[in-house]
Formats: structure tokens, sequence, C-alpha cells
């Protein structure tokens, strides 16, 4: 649990990181929105290093860590495009969420 908590909070700043210059923000230089991405995506990995390390020490293969964090990364994605960037969420996203739970699902069937 505490792999999937710290995996959730690092795609919210890796999300916020690569996509919050998008609303409003083209007005700024594109190297202090380069800085202040690379900044957030600091927080970003000092979350997703020991949340791999937690994960794998538990027992998850490197496999199953990555597939877990694309979906993962997927939900956050999705919540941040609708409420944050105001993008409405089609019947492709939602396939594309069911393709990426269904290698979620063949990596952890027999675990």
């Amino acid at each position: 649990m505490q792999t999937l908590l710290l995996l959730t909070l690092s795609n919210v700043f890796m999300t916020t990181a690569w996509y919050w210059h998008l609303k409003g923000g083209a007005h700024k230089p594109l190297m202090l929105v380069i800085l202040i991405s690379w900044a957030i995506a600091f927080v970003e990995y000092c979350l997703a290093v020991p949340a791999n390390r937690i994960g794998y020490q538990a027992g998850w293969s490197a496999g199953q860590l990555k597939v877990a964090q694309e979906a993962i990364a997927l939900i956050v994605f999705g919540v941040f495009m609708v409420l944050v960037l105001g993008e409405p969420l089609h019947w492709r996203h939602l396939a594309a969420f069911g393709c990426i739970m269904a290698a979620v699902a063949f990596l952890f069937v027999g675990r």
C-alpha cells in the first residue's frame, strides 16, 4: 500500500511538472518553465525512487512496478486533464485506460 501511495503522489508531481504551464503559462519564458518543472520533478523523484525500492523489496518485479506506475499515471493525468486543463474525457481515454488495466492484471495474475 505504501508503494501505491508514493507512486500516486509522485505521479501528481510529475504530471504537474510536465503540464502545469499549458494553462496560462505560455507567456512565461521557456527556460523559466523548464527550471520550475525541474524543481517540481525533483519532488517526484524523491517519492518515486523510494516507492520503487519499497515495492521491489516487498517482492514486486520491476515490470509490475512500471506497469502499476503507468496505470496510476493515466488516472492522475485523466483527473488533471479534466479538472486543471478543462479538456473533456472521451471514450478513447477510457479504452486506453482499460488496456493498461489489462496489462496490470496480466503482470499480477498468479502472484
